[in-house]
């Protein structure tokens, strides 16, 4: 009998906000030393008050808009107690039955058909402490870092819907790109600002009873996702055959074995024992203040990728590459407003472009781990555009172009500045073509007699010759004609 694969993923994203979810103080703590960024709100001292982040609340409305969720009119926070040693008060500020946003969805693509995978809900928390584990002459210990403790957490639910480890890499590269169009957060897995739990369990196929479901931790990649649901889908289904019983239970990825390991029993669910947080009013959310909320959003990605198909004429993988990020297809738009921009082929423009962007300039920006905001700092998109009008027109060739960008994004500086500082415009004079071409047949009588023997790889040879002694800048065509030219010449 076939197994069919189940998969639910809870992921929870840092918001980015200036202060806590709660509190005054500061979320931005990457850099700073541990427990500096507390108040006694964060600490759970007896007696504080907890105030509402209002900035937290907008952008959660904002991102359960983007997932196509409903906004409830009435929200409120509750008090999930727990006795975990990341939550000094005993309890965190959670919502339980009143989320911000219910009954939502995001389509992915797999094998090239839409398939809608559905939200069950998104809500708003504050995230915990972060432990410190240390072990010093062979005793282990743990410290606490208060620092992230009541930074706004927002928590997207998604229904049990995901049929493969790579419908689940797919779903979550999707999520992160909706959040960072929206700016609401960084959502960067490796930092901690996006993370996220599976339930993975399998069925009988044709079925609808599931075996016991199984909860992965410790994923801190996407790759990480893939692999280990990948590797608990095979266990699972090798128990099975095997004739044992699967456990309900947490277990941890362990990414330097490539396996998962058992953390925990969940053979019962937890009794967080959930009441109305009674230092917090519940909120009601206007339609009104909702429908400004949507007035904001940006053109969201997808959307985006086929507005560039269709306006633009790119294919659907070029234009998926170039929205990948806000940044990216800002940039590219930005090229196209450009005054020089015009200049450019009729009908190729927008190619020449995007190849750019999607070529040589991405190099540049995973060569020296940067992304398209920092490049554009010293290669602004009228500076891109001025280098590919020079070589369009023939002043610099493909070559020498690639070679100033790299310049460019060094220093600053122009392509004009660098072309002229250099010497680096395109030999396109025929006569000083010719006579260098002369020089070179006479320096290689070998390849001239190879070539003339019906070995036409030579004549690659010789403009290969007459491009070094130009340094790179003969018009290449002129100099392949000029050699054929005087090549039957002799």
């Amino acid at each position: 009998m076939g197994y069919e694969t189940i998969i639910g993923l809870e992921v929870h994203a840092q918001l980015d906000t200036t202060s806590k979810m709660y509190c005054r103080c500061g979320t931005d703590y990457s850099n700073t030393k541990p427990n500096t960024h507390v108040c006694p709100v964060c600490l759970g001292m007896p007696g504080v008050l907890p105030t509402i982040n209002k900035q937290a609340i907008e952008y959660t409305i904002m991102t359960a808009l983007a997932l196509n969720c409903t906004i409830s009119d009435y929200t409120k926070f509750d008090r999930k107690n727990y006795p975990y040693p990341d939550l000094m008060k005993g309890y965190q500020i959670s919502q339980y039955d009143a989320p911000i946003g219910y009954r939502g969805w995001l389509s992915i693509d797999t094998n090239g058909s839409e398939k809608r995978i559905g939200i069950t809900r998104v809500h708003l928390e504050e995230d915990v402490a972060k432990l410190l584990h240390r072990t010093v002459n062979g005793k282990a210990y743990s410290l606490v870092d208060v620092n992230r403790s009541g930074v706004p957490l927002m928590e997207i639910v998604g229904d049990p819907d995901i049929g493969s480890a790579e419908e689940a890499r797919q779903y979550l590269i999707k999520l992160r790109r909706i959040l960072r169009y929206l700016g609401v957060s960084t959502a960067n897995m490796e930092e901690g600002s996006f993370r996220c739990d599976a339930n993975i369990s399998i069925r009988p196929e044709g079925t609808k009873e599931l075996m016991p479901k199984i909860e992965v931790k410790n994923m801190n990649s996407f790759k990480a996702v893939y692999r280990a649901l990948e590797y608990e889908e095979e266990r699972q289904r090798k128990t099975i055959f095997q004739g044992k019983k699967l456990t309900q239970e947490t277990r941890g990825w362990v990414e330097d074995k490539g396996k998962t390991v058992s953390q925990r029993s969940k053979e019962f669910a937890h009794d967080y024992r959930y009441f109305p947080e009674p230092d917090l009013p519940p909120l009601l959310i206007e339609a009104k203040k909702i429908e400004e909320i949507r007035a904001k959003l940006p053109e969201l990605p997808q959307a985006r990728c086929d507005r560039f198909m269709s306006d633009y004429g790119l294919s659907e993988y070029d234009a998926s590459l170039l929205t990948g990020s806000k940044a990216m297809a800002d940039y590219f738009e930005d090229c196209l407003v450009t005054d020089d921009y015009r200049r450019l082929p009729r009908n190729k423009g927008v190619k020449q472009v995007s190849n750019w962007i999607l070529g040589e300039v991405s190099r540049i920006i995973n060569e020296n781990s940067v992304d398209i905001s920092r490049f554009g700092e010293k290669v602004a998109p009228s500076k891109l555009v001025e280098l590919l009008v020079l070589n369009a027109e023939g002043v610099i060739n493909t070559a020498t172009a690639k070679s100033i960008l790299e310049e460019m994004f060094e220093s600053g500086r122009s392509a004009k500045e660098i072309m002229e500082d250099k010497g680096l415009s395109q030999i396109s004079d025929s006569i000083q073509i010719e006579e260098i071409a002369v020089r070179i047949i006479t320096a290689n009588p070998r390849a001239v007699a190879d070539y003339r023997s019906g070995k036409e790889q030579s004549l690659k040879f010789l403009v290969g010759q007459l491009m070094k002694e130009t340094k790179g800048r003969a018009n290449p065509n002129l100099a392949g004609d000029l050699l054929k030219k005087k090549l039957g010449e002799g």
